[in-house]
């Protein structure tokens, strides 16, 4: 008897969590075009002028998040007068991927680098935040030519101590995580989605319409949860291995990062990074958290601004 009420439940669980799935994915339809790279199809938006000039801009979203996290504060901004591209990373938001296993920022970067060569993109400036700052650095190593600048928004860099959340842990796991995914985690999820949000902001309050407005939700599907776990639990030997290389990297780099980061450690990451790239500037922000590209957005989109300007200037005087 005990066994065919957990069937049932089980049974109920996966059911709930199809029905979540298909109105969630209703409620956030995709905004952009699809891409198909080797290993993933990745959804891309682009804004602003193609002909703009200067580099493109590339905007690059963390963990647990999608491209809407990067769209509202700079993204509609900065194509006032740039060409802005912003990509879904492989297995979030609308870009799926092959193999879960394809987490580490290498793989994601050659699809990345692959897609922008697809809509015509050479070389841009890589704007990245959290998750995506170990990407970028990636990016730069592995095709120096084509990054021509990285804004790294409270950025991964390097290995740190403790773990990334037993359950990410759990989800990785073949067998049960596919299980709790299509089971308990989309109305869990949504009971501590807003709270969970909230921590990230911290000590800055989250906007009100932040959890609809980024489509948050499209997190708690099954296989988008399944990815971003395996992205996190794979991160800390993903930049075990790529640290000790940032000293090549040649492409200027504008670190702005908060002293209340309590998800991505300032000392940890971004000092140590500003100390070895070889043309890095970072820029610590009193009292602010990770969410930088929201609690100083003023201040982001200039530091891009400057940074596109500055090499549309060389473009001119190298001509």
């Amino acid at each position: 008897m005990l066994l065919l009420i957990v069937v049932l439940v089980v049974a109920g669980l996966a059911l709930a969590t199809q029905v979540g799935v298909a109105l969630i994915e209703r409620v956030y339809p995709p905004q952009g075009r699809m891409i198909d790279v080797a290993g993933a199809r990745l959804h891309v938006v682009e804004l602003g002028p193609r002909d703009a000039a200067g580099p493109p801009v590339v905007l690059l979203h963390g963990a647990s998040s999608n491209l809407r996290a990067m769209q509202r504060p700079l993204g509609e901004r900065l194509a006032a007068r740039r060409r802005v591209i912003l990509i879904d990373r492989p297995g979030h938001g609308w870009s799926a991927r092959e193999r879960v296993e394809d987490s580490t920022p290498e793989i994601q970067s050659r699809m990345i680098m692959e897609a922008l060569a697809r809509i015509g993109v050479g070389r841009a400036i890589v704007v990245a935040h959290s998750w995506a700052g170990s990407l970028g650095l990636r990016m730069a190593l592995d095709q120096p030519d084509r990054v021509a600048g990285l804004v790294l928004l409270a950025p991964v860099a390097y290995p740190w101590r403790g773990g990334v959340g037993r359950y990410n842990r759990l989800v990785s796991k073949p067998l049960i995580g596919p299980l709790l995914a299509h089971t308990i985690t989309l109305p869990l999820g949504r009971l501590v989605a807003a709270s969970g949000a909230r921590g990230v902001f911290a000590p800055q309050p989250m906007p009100e319409d932040f959890v609809a407005d980024s489509e948050t939700l499209l997190l708690l599907r099954p296989r988008e949860f399944i990815a971003n776990a395996r992205d996190l639990v794979t991160l800390r030997a993903a930049v075990s291995v790529q640290a000790p290389r940032y000293a090549e990297i040649k492409a200027p780099i504008s670190i702005i990062a908060g002293d209340a980061d309590k998800t991505v450690t300032t000392g940890i990451h971004s000092r140590p990074l500003a100390a070895t790239a070889a043309n890095a500037r970072l820029t610590v922000l009193p009292g602010v958290g990770h969410m930088v590209q929201y609690a100083a957005t003023d201040l982001v989109v200039s530091e891009i601004e400057a940074m596109a300007e500055r090499m549309a200037r060389e473009v001119v005087t190298a001509q």
